[in-house]
C-alpha cells in the first residue's frame, strides 16, 4: 500500500504538469517576459549601466548593447563580485559561488543570487514530478535514494560562500526527502573519491535503494564495487530500485553496460543541470530531448555552430530556431551572467514543446582538418557500431593524429572495453561508415584522400580512470571530453593503452 507522501505525490504532480504545460505552450510570452524582467531587474547594476539598459526596450537593442562573452571577457565584472562589490551583474551579492575547474581559464566563479538558486531546486524537482505523472509511480518515493555529488563542505570568500554546484545544492534538499537520503553527512564530505565511494557502498549495500542518481560513469564505478563486495548484480540487491536519474554525458554509450550491472531495464531520467543554470530535463519517457525551461528566469539566444567563429554571426531567439540544426547556446541570467556562451552545443528535437539534446562543446569538437566533426556524432556511431552485439563500452575518448610517423592523417579512437569486439576489423569499419554517413565534410575528407579512416587503439581496464585520478579530476562531476581538437590528452592515454 502507498505511503501517505507517495498517495500525496501524484495530485502535486499533476499540478506541476498543468504549470509546465502553461508556460511551454507559450514559449515566445515566456521568454518575452524573461527578457523584459531581468532587463529592468539589473538597470542599476554596474554592468546594466555600462551597457545601457535603462534604453533598453527591445531584443535587437539589447544585441547592439552586449556582445556574446565567455566566462575570460566577463571576469573584470566576475573579480569585483568575488572582491565583495554588491549590484555589479546582478542586484546586491551572491548567495553564492559555484567553483568550477574550467580547462581554460583555471577556477571560474559562477555567481549563484537570490533569484536564480530556486530554479536550480525547482527543475530538480519537477523532473521527478513529471515522470510521477507521466508513469503513475511514485511508491519510489518511500525508498531511499542516492545522488553521487561532490563534497557540500562550502569555503567562504569576502563574505559569500563558495563550492561545486552539487556540493551547494545538496543543503536545498526538501525536509520531506532528508530521512530517505544517502549517503550521511559525513561521507559525503569525503574528499577522495574512491574513498567516499567505498564508504557508500558500505552505507548502502543493505538498504532499500529506489532512486540512483549521478554522471554515468561514476555510477558505474559504485556499481561495480557493489557488485564486487556483494557478488550480486544491482538489481537482485536493490529490489525496488527502478529509477535511475543522470546528467552531464549521453546515457546511450553506457546503457547496455548498466542494464548488465543491473541486471534489468529500469526507467531513466536525463537532466541538464549546470552552475550557470539547470536549463533543460527530461519531462517525457519515450520522447528525444529534454524540455528546455524557459520560464527559470534564463533567456536563451542561438548562434549556429558551423558560423559561430564568423564575425557578426547572427544572434537567434527560440522563435526562429529548427530542428536538427547544431547551435552554441547562449544565457542571460537572474544570476548575472549576460549574453554569455557556456560552451555547449545543443540541437534541437522538437518545437512544440522546445526539447534538446546536449550535442557537444563548442571546443570540444574536432576539425583539425575541416571536419567539424561533433560529440553527438562519435557517440551515435558507437552506438551503431554497438548494435545487436556484444561488445560493450567503458569509456572512450577520439583525438586527431596530425602527424603520423607513416601514412594519412586520422582520427584515433581511445576505447576501453569492457566487452571486446570479436571482430575489431568489422567495428572498426561500422564506426567509420556511420560517421562516413553523418558528416559530408568527414566523408569529402576520407574520398578525397586527406584523411584515412579511424585508427582504434585499446586502452587498458580502469585506465580512464586511472588518468582522470593523474590529473585530479577522479569522480564527483568530473568527464572526460568525447573530442578533443589536440593531442593533450591523447598522449596521456598512451600509457595506458593494452598490449597485445
Amino acid at each position: 500500500m502507498a505511503s501517505f507522501k507517495a498517495a500525496l505525490s501524484k495530485p502535486f504532480a499533476k499540478y506541476i504538469a498543468w504549470k509546465i504545460n502553461k508556460w511551454s505552450s507559450n514559449p515566445v510570452e515566456t521568454q518575452q517576459k524573461v527578457f523584459q524582467d531581468l532587463i529592468s531587474s539589473a538597470q542599476h547594476t554596474a554592468f546594466g549601466k555600462d551597457h545601457n539598459f535603462e534604453s533598453i526596450s527591445s531584443y535587437e537593442a539589447f544585441q547592439k548593447e552586449v556582445p556574446i562573452r565567455d566566462y575570460e571577457d566577463l571576469k573584470p565584472y566576475v573579480e569585483r563580485v568575488v572582491a565583495g562589490e554588491p549590484d555589479i551583474l546582478w542586484k546586491g551579492k551572491p548567495l553564492y559561488f559555484a567553483k568550477t575547474s574550467g580547462t581554460t581559464s583555471g577556477a571560474k566563479y559562477i555567481p549563484i543570487t537570490k533569484e536564480s538558486m530556486p530554479t536550480h531546486i525547482e527543475a530538480a524537482r519537477n523532473a521527478i514530478l513529471m515522470y510521477i505523472h507521466e508513469t503513475g509511480n511514485s511508491k519510489f518515493v518511500d525508498g531511499k535514494m542516492i545522488f553521487l555529488q561532490g563534497s557540500p563542505i562550502l569555503e567562504e570568500k569576502n563574505g559569500i560562500k563558495l563550492g561545486r554546484l552539487s556540493g551547494i545544492v545538496a543543503h536545498f534538499v526538501p525536509k520531506y526527502l532528508q530521512k530517505n537520503r544517502l549517503p550521511s553527512l559525513e561521507t559525503n564530505c569525503i574528499e577522495d573519491w574512491e574513498t567516499k565511494v567505498d564508504a557508500i557502498v558500505e552505507e548502502t549495500i543493505n538498504e532499500d535503494m529506489s532512486i540512483i542518481s549521478g554522471i554515468p560513469s561514476w555510477v558505474q564505478m559504485y556499481f561495480e564495487k557493489l557488485i564486487e563486495k556483494s557478488g550480486k548484480n544491482v538489481g537482485d540487491l536493490f529490489k525496488n530500485f527502478n529509477l535511475f536519474i543522470f546528467g552531464g554525458v549521453n546515457y546511450e554509450p553506457y546503457r547496455s553496460k548498466f542494464e548488465n550491472l543491473i541486471g534489468r531495464k529500469v526507467d531513466s531520467i536525463e537532466l541538464y543541470p549546470a552552475s550557470e543554470g539547470f536549463f533543460a530535463f527530461q519531462d517525457q519517457q519515450n520522447e528525444k530531448g529534454m524540455l528546455l525551461q524557459l520560464n527559470s528566469g534564463i533567456f536563451y539566444e542561438f548562434i549556429e555552430a558551423e558560423h559561430f567563429f564568423d564575425e557578426n554571426a547572427k544572434r537567434l531567439t527560440i522563435a526562429e530556431v529548427k530542428l536538427s540544426v547544431n547551435y552554441v547556446m547562449i544565457i542571460s541570467t537572474t544570476a548575472g551572467l549576460w549574453a554569455y556562451n557556456i560552451g555547449d552545443t545543443v540541437q534541437f528535437t522538437s518545437l512544440k514543446p522546445y526539447r534538446v539534446i546536449v550535442s557537444g562543446r563548442i571546443k570540444h569538437f574536432i576539425s583539425a582538418f575541416g571536419e567539424h566533426v561533433i560529440g553527438k556524432e562519435v557517440e551515435q556511431a558507437l552506438k551503431e557500431a554497438t548494435k545487436n552485439t556484444l561488445i560493450s563500452v567503458n569509456e572512450f575518448t577520439v583525438a586527431p593524429q596530425i602527424n603520423p610517423e607513416e601514412g594519412l592523417p586520422y582520427h584515433e579512437w581511445f576505447i576501453e572495453f569492457e566487452n571486446a569486439p570479436e571482430d575489431e576489423i568489422q567495428f572498426i569499419a561500422a564506426l567509420e561508415q556511420s560517421l562516413q554517413q553523418q558528416n559530408s565534410y568527414y566523408f569529402d575528407l576520407i574520398t578525397g584522400k586527406v584523411l584515412r579512416p579511424l585508427q582504434l587503439t585499446r586502452i587498458k581496464k580502469d585506465g580512464f580512470q586511472t588518468y582522470m585520478k593523474s590529473i585530479g579530476k577522479l569522480g564527483g562531476q568530473n568527464k572526460i571530453p568525447r573530442l578533443s581538437n589536440d593531442r593533450k590528452i591523447a598522449d596521456r592515454l598512451y600509457e595506458l593503452k593494452l598490449t597485445k
